[in-house]
């Protein structure tokens, strides 16, 4: 399997770059990132697709990475909540390491393959749920590992990665393949392959969510309101969707908690 994520980079002597030219040949790269995306997107629709039948199931959609494609994970999964208004537990980020290697690298641990199905049997892993197995190289063994476990138990899974051929890409059931090239700095995939795998889990957690019924028109009104800002927009879409004043939607909102309520409410009295 060749790794273009790992080629050298066609960028030479960048110590010697002045700034202006290492940002400009930074963003050079980045502006290939989303045609990259765009040319994954019929591989992201079925994934996609799969995730909202199984979560309309019960089933719930499980990140499992290491390093930044872990760290990526756990964001996109802890966003969804104040976002979206649903529980923690709907969609979970895991990182090979544990917690801790959220904030500082844990040496060998993306190559352990005994602690990935350790992981996700320690979150009470099931049929229902769906796995995405995130590396850049593709052959991550944490995540390789996780993808063959979950298919020996028969688990759906899928892949997000940078390169082709992948092993990772080979196991899963829907393999998401955004094949970023070589990186600015040779081998580092924080960079291209990071962006591209942070776009790729905005797409499936925003149209997932969209196809659950989290969204009503473009509002999220089923975000949390815990600070003022939220709660200022939470008055605002209040405002828009029923035609209260400032006054009586702020009075809902602080009753309520929540934009969704607060609408269902006033339409059932205007009924």
């Amino acid at each position: 399997m060749e790794k273009l994520t790992e080629k050298e980079s066609i960028y030479h002597d960048l110590e010697y770059m002045d700034v202006a030219a290492i940002l400009q040949n930074i963003n050079q790269e980045d502006r290939q990132v989303a045609d990259a995306v765009h040319k994954s997107l019929s591989q992201i629709e079925a994934f996609v697709k799969a995730v909202v039948t199984r979560m309309n199931e019960g089933g719930r959609l499980i990140y499992i990475g290491a390093g930044t494609s872990g760290r990526l994970g756990i964001l996109d999964a802890s966003e969804c909540p104040p976002t979206f208004g649903v529980s923690a537990d709907r969609i979970i980020g895991l990182i090979a390491g544990g917690d801790q290697a959220i904030r500082t690298a844990i040496e060998f641990a993306e190559d352990d393959t005994v602690q990935a199905w350790e992981d996700l049997k320690n979150i009470h892993i099931n049929e229902q749920d769906i796995v995405l197995g995130i590396s850049a190289s593709g052959s991550t063994p944490y995540v390789l590992a996780a993808i063959e476990q979950a298919n020996k138990k028969g688990i759906l899974t899928g892949c997000l990665v940078c390169n082709l051929a992948s092993p990772i890409a080979s196991e899963a059931n829907y393999p998401i393949e955004t094949i970023t090239g070589p990186e600015f700095i040779t081998g580092s995939t924080r960079m291209k392959a990071g962006t591209a795998q942070k776009m790729v889990l905005n797409m499936i957690s925003t149209s997932v969510m969209i196809k659950l019924g989290r969204i009503k028109g473009n509002k999220m009104v089923d975000m949390k309101v815990s600070n003022n800002k939220l709660k200022n927009r939470g008055i605002m879409m209040l405002m828009q969707e029923t035609g209260l004043n400032y006054t009586e939607a702020e009075k809902l909102i602080d009753k309520y908690g929540n934009i969704r309520k607060a609408i269902e409410l006033v339409n059932t009295l205007d009924d």
